[in-house]
């Protein structure tokens, strides 16, 4: 697959120059985001396997925001593609918002650009339905001697919810007990069964078994075995699930005197009762199987008969709320409060043609970036979000569309 070519002007430096690289339905709220930032995102390249996809953010772009931009073709898989896609753009951040299989091939090609790097989902691998951060977090000496960063999760759920917990470990608590991050999409996309983001890692996600951290150890229940409601703000009362998500993992690292944490979401009884079948029938396994002499995997074919998540945000209906319910003492006093954020669906598509699952998770990518071109954040090697200064995040978070609040309980 050769590279498409790109016509680049002569620019000092690198600094603004960033080089998104997926564009998926985060990858357009990315893209949207930046370009609204002209200072800081001087020069905005959008790379993806499929040069279509890139063709139709271009195009909105210049549309809905009068800039314009500049496209690639991409193998992120191929060390050697990504590499010489980035020495031909030369930017000064590379924002992976691709698939998470890919995340280690384009760190492999940041490393050996020597250009710094930014995800909003952590690395799983292809064969196998469990995704860590250990893999990522390898890199962190060769990141640490090239001189460069890599932020990892900088998106909402990991993203935003571990800055909420960063922030209200600095300026909330003077001990955190327990924190249960809730997350719920109060929407309606109109079809029987949907999923907001990649079809493949949302089913994978969901039914591999549940697990949370409480004293000391990680317990373990099966899928969708445990649940209960919540009253969620802008939204109202829905049943959530525990769920194995993967800021569980950084934020019992980073919180210090944690007793427990779980992470919950919301399903319908529909979605539900879909899911249960397809898993019954054998269509959500990730081992191949053989149909008429090929091999496919049953859950690559299935993705490609759902609805691709890109399509859904033009009648979407409802809203988004997640946040995180803390509880801790302060002062000698007991202290519960919830952190949050409402996202509309329908006003995500009228200012950058996605559905809310997307634009909250663009978002933030946008001002994880940002932090870091700025100088805002800065470090050499590998870091979670909730390892820096929450207040400059979260001040621009707020600017940037998705507005943040405290309610005690």
């Amino acid at each position: 697959m050769g590279l498409t070519n790109i016509v680049y002007r002569a620019a000092e430096g690198s600094m603004g120059k960033v080089l998104i690289i997926g564009a998926g339905g985060v990858g357009g709220v990315v893209t949207h985001k930046c370009a609204d930032d002209p200072s800081t995102f001087s020069k905005i390249v959008l790379a993806s396997r499929t040069l279509a996809r890139c063709e139709k953010i271009q195009q909105q772009v210049r549309e809905l925001r009068g800039r314009e931009i500049e496209i690639a073709q991409v193998d992120a898989d191929d060390v050697a593609h990504t590499v010489a896609l980035i020495k031909q753009v030369e930017p000064a951040l590379v924002i992976n918002v691709a698939l998470p299989y890919q995340d280690l091939p384009i760190m492999d090609a940041c490393l050996e650009t020597g250009v710094d790097y930014l995800d909003t989902a952590n690395y799983e691998p292809p064969d196998e339905a469990k995704f860590e951060y250990k893999w990522q977090w390898a890199y962190q000496d060769r990141f640490e001697r090239k001189g460069i960063m890599a932020l990892l999760g900088s998106g909402f759920d990991p993203g935003v919810t571990n800055i909420f917990c960063a922030y209200a470990q600095r300026e909330l608590f003077d001990e955190i007990d327990t924190i249960d991050i809730l997350d719920c999409n109060g929407g309606d996309h109109g079809h029987p069964f949907a999923t907001n983001f990649n079809p493949e890692i949302n089913i994978r996600e969901i039914t591999q078994r549940g697990k949370y951290w409480e004293d000391g150890k990680w317990i373990e229940v099966d899928p969708m075995s445990q649940s209960r409601m919540f009253d969620f703000p802008e939204v109202g009362e829905r049943k959530a699930y525990l769920l194995y998500h993967e800021e569980l993992e950084s934020l019992v690292k980073h919180i210090k005197g944690l007793k427990r944490i779980r992470f919950w979401m919301t399903f319908g009884d529909e979605y539900i009762t879909h899911l249960r079948v397809l898993q019954n029938v054998g269509m959500t396994s990730i081992e191949p199987v053989t149909f008429e002499g090929r091999e496919i995997v049953p859950i690559q074919f299935l993705k490609t008969l759902l609805p691709d998540p890109s399509t859904l945000g033009e009648n979407y209906k409802g809203k988004t709320s997640i946040g995180c319910l803390i509880d801790g003492r302060k002062g000698g006093e007991t202290r519960k409060v919830f952190i949050y954020n409402v996202c509309d669906h329908e006003e995500s598509w009228k200012e950058v043609r996605a559905q809310a699952v997307s634009y909250t998770t663009g978002v933030p990518a946008m001002v994880g970036a940002k932090m870091m071109l700025t100088g805002a954040w800065r470090g050499k090697g590998v870091f979670n979000v909730e390892e820096l200064d929450p207040h400059p995040f979260l001040s621009e978070l707020a600017v940037r569309g998705l507005p943040w609040h405290v309610m005690e309980v």
